[in-house]
C-alpha cells in the first residue's frame, strides 16, 4: 500500500490507505471510529451481516500497526460501538499481544466503563493536549492548538463518465484541524462539503491520494 506524507502544524504525518495516520515526531498511530462490537450488535438483532466482517477490523488494526514503528496507538473516540458483547473477548486478546501503549480519547459511543479499559492497560482521556495539538473525538476549535479528531466519518463522492460515481472515505485537512475517516469496516460515510482552503486526502484500496477541492 502507498502512503502519503503531509504536514500538520509543521509536524510530519504519514497517511495510510486503511484510514490511520502515523505521527512521525511522536511515533504515534492515530485512528478514529473503529466501532468494534457493531457487527455483533447488529447480527444479534437480525441483520444479515457476514460474521467474517467482525474479524476484518482486527486484521486491519494489526496490518496498520505493523506498517510503522509505533510507540503509542491513539484512538480518537468510538472504539466500541455500544455495550459489551462477544467482541470484547477478541479485543482483550488483541490488546494483550500488543507491544505498544494504547490511549483512548472517549467518544459518544464509548459507554463501556473506563475501568475495564484501564484494567487492560489502556489510558482513557476526554481530550489530550500534546505538543501544540488538541486530540478529541468531536471536532473542536481551540486557540493555539491544531485539532485532530474523528466523529464525522468524512467521505467524498467522486464522479466519472455518465452517472458513474464512487464514495470513498477521506482525511479532511484544514489549516488548524484534520478530521480522520472512520477506521471501522462497518461504518457509514458523511459526504462533506469542503471549504475552499481545505485539502481532501482520499483512501483507495491501495493508496492515499489528494483530490482537488472544486469551486462551489
Amino acid at each position: 500500500m502507498e502512503t502519503l506524507e503531509i504536514y500538520c502544524n509543521a509536524q510530519r504525518f504519514i497517511l495510510h490507505p486503511l484510514g490511520g495516520a502515523f505521527w512521525v515526531n511522536q511515533r504515534m498511530l492515530l485512528i478514529a471510529d473503529v466501532h468494534l462490537g457493531k457487527v455483533t450488535h447488529f447480527r444479534k438483532h437480525g441483520s444479515a451481516i457476514p460474521r467474517g466482517v467482525l474479524h476484518q477490523n482486527f486484521k486491519q488494526l494489526q496490518n496498520i500497526i505493523s506498517a510503522f514503528d509505533v510507540d503509542t496507538v491513539c484512538i480518537l473516540g468510538d472504539l466500541f460501538h455500544s455495550h459489551l458483547n462477544a467482541e470484547w473477548v477478541i479485543f482483550k486478546t488483541w490488546v494483550a499481544a500488543l507491544h505498544c501503549k494504547v490511549v483512548l480519547i472517549s467518544g459518544n459511543h464509548d459507554i463501556i466503563d473506563a475501568k475495564l479499559y484501564e484494567d487492560l492497560g489502556i489510558k482513557v482521556l476526554n481530550s489530550w493536549l500534546l505538543d501544540g495539538f488538541l486530540l478529541t473525538h468531536h471536532p473542536e476549535v481551540r486557540d493555539g492548538f491544531y485539532n485532530l479528531s474523528g466523529h464525522i466519518h468524512p467521505g467524498v463522492q467522486l464522479r466519472g463518465l455518465g452517472r458513474q460515481h464512487i464514495t470513498l472515505s477521506c482525511f479532511y485537512w484544514k489549516a488548524h484541524q484534520m478530521i480522520f475517516p472512520a477506521f471501522g469496516v462497518f461504518t457509514g460515510k458523511y459526504i462533506i462539503k469542503p471549504s475552499a482552503e481545505a485539502r481532501i486526502y482520499v483512501n483507495t484500496e491501495t493508496e492515499v491520494i489528494e483530490v482537488p477541492v472544486l469551486p462551489k
